[in-house]
C-alpha cells in the first residue's frame, strides 16, 4: 500500500480541538488513530478534544497517564484513550486487553511506539509538534489505508 501524508498547521488550540472534534464524528468502530509527539505536543488535547465531541453528556477526560487506559461509552460505540508511555514491554499491552480493543472500539493510543509489532496496520499516525506561535501546534497525518482518504478530505 502507498503511504499518503497531510501537513496542517493550528494557530490556537480552539483550531486542533475543532479538527479532532471533526474527524471524530467520522470515526467507527475498528478505527485507530496514534499520536505520536514530543511531552506537551498536544496528544492528550487532541484525543480529550476529540472524545468530548462524541460523548453525550459532558464530563470530565482526564490524561490515562496513571490509569493507562480510559474508556467512554458513546453513540458510535466504545472509545478506548491509552496512554503506554508507561509501558514498558508488548505484553503489558497484551494484558490490558487493547488487541482486542483494535478490532471493536475507536482507539487513541498516545506514546503508540510502545506497540512494537502490534501496531494496527490500519492506523492513521498523527505526529503533533509545536509550531512557531506559542499556541500554535503542527499536525502531520500518515496513512495507508484508502478509509482515511474521504475521512482526511476536507
Amino acid at each position: 500500500m502507498t503511504s499518503r501524508q497531510i501537513t496542517l498547521t493550528f494557530n490556537s488550540a480552539n483550531e486542533t480541538a475543532c479538527f479532532a472534534a471533526d474527524l471524530g464524528q467520522k470515526l467507527v468502530p475498528g478505527d485507530t488513530i496514534l499520536l505520536s509527539g514530543e511531552v506537551g505536543a498536544g496528544k492528550t488535547h487532541f484525543a480529550r478534544s476529540l472524545i468530548q465531541s462524541l460523548i453525550a453528556m459532558p464530563e470530565d477526560v482526564p490524561s490515562p497517564t496513571f490509569t493507562l487506559v480510559q474508556t467512554y461509552d458513546v453513540p458510535a460505540g466504545t472509545i478506548w484513550h491509552a496512554d503506554l508511555y508507561r509501558l514498558t514491554s508488548t505484553s503489558e499491552i497484551e494484558e490490558l486487553g487493547l488487541i482486542d480493543a483494535f478490532d471493536d472500539a475507536i482507539c487513541l493510543i498516545e506514546w503508540p511506539d510502545r506497540l512494537g509489532d502490534l501496531r494496527p496496520r490500519d492506523a492513521l499516525d498523527i505526529t503533533l509538534s509545536a509550531g512557531d506561535g506559542e499556541r500554535s501546534r503542527h499536525l502531520d497525518a500518515i496513512w495507508q489505508d484508502p478509509k482515511w482518504d474521504e475521512r482526511l478530505a476536507d
